[in-house]
């Protein structure tokens, strides 16, 4: 084992394969949102069987996150996302395989198992390769392909969807999973922590049972009821948490030290992902149901009209590069998060008759706000950790994003729900039988299945009503619900502005002081050992 006395090569090549094998882990979830329709229609899924199919992916992935990130510190980061990769694409040649509601849900959750093992791989990676100079500029890289990612999964399922059934949308992610593995061999340099301290198992598996109840609980309770099932999990949630700090707290080489939340940076930074994400997965999550529901456009004219998100995120990813050094990461944060807030207040225009022109300026703004925000807090996040604990650093970083979004689409979700229901309940008020009346009032795909179903038998006058309730409804609650996520997100800027510290980070294009140069020439993997 030797250090290197400059940095590795070919970390630009290296950087490429992290962000390909971050690609398919969003493309996961944002082609699922496209291909949907045609799975609850195949597969005969209620809403609730719908969410699973979601969430099951969603549970595994940010449970495990922290513990994969640990293991890969202790063992080999590189190891890690090889085998991340191979369990990723195994889960999804089962999903493309299986015709049956429990089989699709327990390939989204082994899934999920493989993304919590890839994605603090890719940036602990990323924080190992790159000298401290050139760390911000790769994580901004890195960032901008999470909203390439939003707009090429929905693009690449619906193009498929246009000839091939919702199966082939699983099988997007193995040939990118198989180019990763091989070019991950050659191209990504094998990384691990230096020490050869013990695993602290305890707090790993305290961190599996709190996130992966806590997780539960976000899901089921507000979709679905506060039941048994939800309020126990409520009741694990917060047992584990507090037993998890208390071990933490003393134990002497804990898996996440808890005292680093009392940093106003390293909690700001958290508290800024969590919450952006909130809204703007939430925000995603209701705007591509209203593109395909309200607005009739097929998979592919769905995932089309995405692109312009993806655009706006490399946009504001590249002015962050110039802002953070010159501004401050709290103010290229807050800056963002105002945009993005704006961007969903926009979103409580849309009523009757909103065409696409009403969605695009929200989508150009969240994409700018995702650019802004999030590559300046992955940066602050990442740095609060030694060399050693990269892989629990970007673990942490990742749980913040994935806990953050899916409270998004657990409490917009609901708000969405709620608003829906009670407008479209008031508008076909007794006039449909009992459980066509049911199906129209738990959501807009229901009322556009009855509707179908009243067309065939009744024919298209008798049917056009609903539709035309149901899409007054939905229109409705998207604004509805749009205020509450614009009131969330603003809140939040304003908190997030009085917890950051005013601080600016180094400019990568300046020259280092002199104490500094010795860093420069610390190994390609900083602070870690080759092997």
């Amino acid at each position: 084992m030797k250090r290197m006395d400059r940095p590795y090569s070919r970390r630009w090549a290296a950087l490429a394969v992290l962000c390909l094998s971050l690609l398919i882990i969003v493309m996961a979830n944002t082609s699922l949102l496209v291909a949907a329709p045609a799975m609850t229609r195949d597969l005969g899924l209620s809403s609730s069987d719908l969410q699973w199919v979601i969430d099951a992916y969603t549970v595994p992935y940010a449970a495990l996150m922290l513990v994969m990130g640990a293991i890969g510190d202790k063992y080999s980061r590189r190891g890690a996302l090889l085998a991340g990769l191979v369990v990723f694409a195994a889960g999804s040649v089962t999903g493309s395989l299986v015709h049956e509601t429990a089989g699709v849900i327990t390939a989204r959750a082994v899934m999920g198992v493989g993304a919590a093992m890839i994605m603090p791989a890719t940036l602990s990676l990323l924080s190992a390769t790159f000298p401290r100079r050139e760390r911000a500029r790769a994580i901004t890289i890195w960032t901008a392909t999470s909203g390439l990612a939003i707009a090429a999964g929905p693009l690449l399922a619906g193009w498929l969807l246009e000839s091939h059934s919702w199966g082939f949308t699983f099988l997007i992610n193995v040939p990118v999973a198989a180019v990763a593995v091989v070019a991950a061999l050659v191209l990504v340099p094998p990384s691990r922590a230096g020490g050869r301290e013990r695993l602290d198992l305890i707090g790993g598996l305290l961190s599996v049972v709190f996130l992966a109840a806590l997780v539960y609980m976000i899901i089921d309770g507000p979709r679905f009821g506060w039941g048994t099932g939800a309020i126990t999990a409520a009741v694990v949630a917060g047992a584990g948490l507090a037993a998890f700090v208390w071990w933490e707290l003393r134990h002497p080489r804990p898996i996440l030290d808890v005292r680093r939340f009392r940093d106003r940076t390293f909690g700001g930074a958290n508290l800024a992902v969590a919450l952006f994400f909130l809204a703007a997965f939430g925000s995603i999550y209701y705007l591509t149901q209203h593109l395909q529901f309200v607005l009739g456009y097929g998979p592919l004219s769905t995932g089309v009209r995405l692109l312009p998100l993806a655009g706006a995120v490399f946009a504001g990813a590249a002015v962050t590069g110039v802002l953070t050094p010159r501004l401050g990461t709290k103010v290229t944060v807050v800056l963002g998060m105002a945009l993005g807030t704006a961007g969903i207040l926009l979103l409580t225009r849309v009523g009757d008759g909103s065409g696409y022109g009403t969605f695009l300026p929200s989508l150009l703004l969240l994409g700018v706000a995702i650019g802004l925000s999030v590559s300046p807090c992955t940066d602050a996040i990442m740095g609060a950790f030694p060399e050693e604990r990269l892989g629990v650093g970007g673990a942490v970083n990742d749980t913040s994003l994935e806990l953050g979004g899916s409270l998004g689409i657990a409490i917009l979700g609901s708000v969405l729900a709620d608003a829906y229901r009670a407008d479209v309940t008031t508008a076909i008020g007794g006039r449909l039988p009992a459980a066509a009346t049911k199906a129209a009032e738990e959501s807009i795909g229901g009322a556009l299945t009855v509707a179908e179903k009243v067309a065939a038998t009744a024919g298209p006058g008798r049917a056009a009503p609903l539709v035309h309730a149901a899409d007054h409804a939905f229109a409705h609650a998207v604004a509805h619900t749009s205020l509450v996520g614009g009131l969330i997100l603003g809140a939040g800027t304003v908190l997030v502005a009085l917890l950051l510290p005013t601080t600016r980070r180094p400019d990568p294009a300046a020259p280092l002081p002199e104490h500094a140069l010795s860093e420069e020439r610390e190994p390609s993997i900083s602070g870690a050992t080759r092997h």
